[in-house]
């Protein structure tokens, strides 16, 4: 069964088209925010997902309203390709380096949206600060419907301390969205996710 998923979001503010294939392929990014296609790049291929994003809005405003939708629409095609998460391992979680910085990540793949961002604020990574990519984590699992905790454990150079956020998110989001041939239905008790 393919774990795909494409979808539109076009508002007055800005317009989105993605796909995204949670057993892998190619990836190709354009947002028209080169920090931010280079950060979806890297969660995409830190996490194993085929992905394909076509983004444009209202940039010479504010980045918030492109980094957002993109959030909400990547969100709902995740869940969308999860389907009903039987077989799949439910949880992942990851640590990774980047030069000075340490972030975490740990994801359930629950159906219950819980964000928890423990990351402060640094300064200066262009336009593209640890506040947006805030803002677009948040949307991102609304939208997929799952409890994600990422952090930063340390870090002075905010490039690098969202770099290893992203990289954090993809790896555990691609370990927690793995299927398991030990897993019959979903990982719960409850029967359910």
């Amino acid at each position: 069964m393919a774990r795909t998923a494409n979808r539109k979001r076009e508002t007055t503010e800005t317009k989105v088209a993605l796909a995204v294939d949670l057993d892998g392929g190619p990836y190709r990014v354009a947002t028209t925010i080169p920090f931010f296609d280079h950060m979806l790049s890297l969660m995409a291929k830190h996490g194993g997902i085929g992905l394909a994003i076509d983004a444009s809005g209202d940039t010479d405003i504010d980045l918030h309203h492109t980094v957002e939708d993109v959030g909400i629409t990547l969100g709902e095609a995740l869940r969308e390709a999860l389907g009903p998460r039987e077989g799949i391992r439910r949880y992942g979680q990851a640590a990774v380096p980047m030069d000075e910085a340490l972030a975490t990540a740990n994801v359930d793949l629950c159906t219950r949206p819980y964000f928890v961002y423990n990351v402060p604020r640094l300064p200066g990574a262009a336009d593209f600060d640890t506040d947006l990519a805030e803002q677009f984590f948040r949307a991102l699992v609304t939208g997929m419907q799952a409890t994600v905790h990422l952090a930063l454990a340390y870090g002075s150079n905010q490039h690098h301390a969202i770099e290893a956020l992203f990289k954090a998110l993809g790896r555990a989001l691609g370990e927690a969205a793995t299927p398991d041939p030990r897993i019959r239905g979903a990982l719960s008790t409850k029967g359910c996710l």
